[in-house]
């Protein structure tokens, strides 16, 4: 009968270090989302399997290129997923099937190279915004099967809950991301 309590009270300190650990790092980290839709291909089709990074936007601000996932500011209980197009303080034009974006660093404008988009890919909408302090514009890799900033506005920067981290499933497509290079 020892053995038996001995054994009981191993597996409850297993599962309450367990749980010590888990919960942490499930809800202040790293969280998993699953891809719903097909706003974000050709980079992340319908079923994919993510893991979002929570904690870096804590202490950095979030990047141009960068895919988010967020609460969609009409119904927070819903998660969207998109990539960051414009900053705050940004002007973002789309026009004639490109984006451009006007800051500090560019005043008289500079069109958005989308390197991880299909070439042909044109993004529908004529659209002049400018991004308060908080605010940032984000779109769909799928622009012509997207529900984004064209259609609902700005995002604001509460809504954000972290950025792409890891794809971990299916196995064949696993990888680490980082946000590209313009």
């Amino acid at each position: 009968m020892r053995a038996f309590f001995s054994f009981v009270w191993e597996i409850i300190k297993v599962v309450i270090i367990s749980i010590l650990i888990v919960v942490p790092i499930r809800y202040f980290l790293i969280q998993p989302f699953f891809v719903k839709g097909m706003s974000m291909e050709p980079s992340f089709d319908d079923g994919q399997y993510l893991v979002i990074d929570e904690i870096s936007y804590r202490f950095e601000s979030p990047e141009r290129g960068e895919v988010i996932v967020f609460k969609y500011p009409n119904d927070p209980s819903q998660y969207y997923i998109k990539r960051l197009i414009g900053l705050p303080g940004e002007t973002v034009e789309i026009v004639g099937g490109g984006i451009i974006i006007y800051n500090n660093e560019h005043p008289d404008g500079r069109v958005l190279s989308e390197q991880y988009l299909p070439k042909d890919l044109k993004t529908i909408g004529n659209i002049k915004l400018t991004l308060k302090e908080s605010e940032y514009f984000v779109l769909g890799d799928n622009r012509g099967a997207s529900s984004d900033s064209r259609r609902w506005g700005p995002l604001d920067r509460d809504f954000i809950v972290g950025r792409v981290w890891l794809r971990v499933w299916p196995f064949n497509t696993a990888q680490v991301f980082a946000a590209p290079a313009y």
